[in-house]
């Protein structure tokens, strides 16, 4: 497996982790990650200043992890860990 998707896979647990604590600390609660997450997703997907070569796979790839966080923040059961695999795959079944 390439390196840097082992680095991704540790950022985003990590942000993931940093979103639940968010929450607990009740300085922001599920609708207002989402509400983040969202924005930074169609702020992501629709810029403009792309460069025209860029993929349609290429921008999923750069979408993949925002949509990651957003599913682990809808899916967040507290006490219970959810593996990286087990949300990345659920974000690969919905299309969005």
């Amino acid at each position: 497996m390439n390196t840097a998707n082992l680095q991704m896979e540790g950022v985003l647990m990590a942000m993931a982790a940093l979103c639940r604590l968010l929450r607990q600390k009740g300085l922001a609660d599920v609708a207002e990650i989402e509400d983040a997450l969202a924005l930074a997703e169609r702020t992501l997907a629709n810029d403009e200043r792309r460069p025209e070569q860029l993929s349609r796979a290429n921008v999923e790839a750069a979408l993949f992890p925002i949509r990651f966080l957003r599913e682990a923040n809808r899916q967040d059961v507290p006490g219970a860990e959810r593996a990286y695999t087990d949300i990345a795959t659920a974000v690969g079944r919905t299309q969005r």
